[in-house]
């Protein structure tokens, strides 16, 4: 059965460590941080994209700084975040528009606690109302 999102995307969305490499079957990767991950060449790395702009702020990030208990305030002030910023949203979702499969990718070691799990979830949802 086919998923129908808010927003009107087709795409299986997964999330991946940029340092866990490339495989062809990640269909159309983005990264997702702000700022490029260490170690990784912008030929291992095989973006089609790189969406600075819907990484959370150097404030939320930093505050973060993933640390677990800090989880649920940075989901919070993230998803605000994406709220407001409806031209990065609008830029990601025109890039993946017609895609089968997308993969977010993030550099942080946590898999379970990242941007790329809020952003997911949030493309997932659809914007919630004001």
């Amino acid at each position: 059965m086919k998923t129908e999102y808010p927003f009107g995307m087709n795409a299986v969305i997964n999330v991946k460590r940029i340092y866990d490499g490339y495989d062809p079957a990640d269909g159309f990767r983005i990264l997702v941080d702000r700022l490029w991950p260490r170690g990784v060449s912008k030929e291992k790395a095989h973006l089609d994209l790189w969406a600075k702009d819907i990484a959370p702020t150097d404030k939320t990030r930093e505050a973060f700084h993933h640390e677990d208990d800090k989880w649920a305030q940075f989901k919070k002030e993230y998803t605000a975040e994406l709220e407001k910023n409806s031209e990065a949203v609008q830029d990601l979702l025109s890039a993946i528009r017609g895609k089968k499969k997308v993969t977010l990718l993030f550099g942080a070691k946590n898999v379970q606690h990242n941007q790329a799990v809020v952003l997911k979830a949030f493309l997932e949802r659809g914007k919630p109302r004001h």
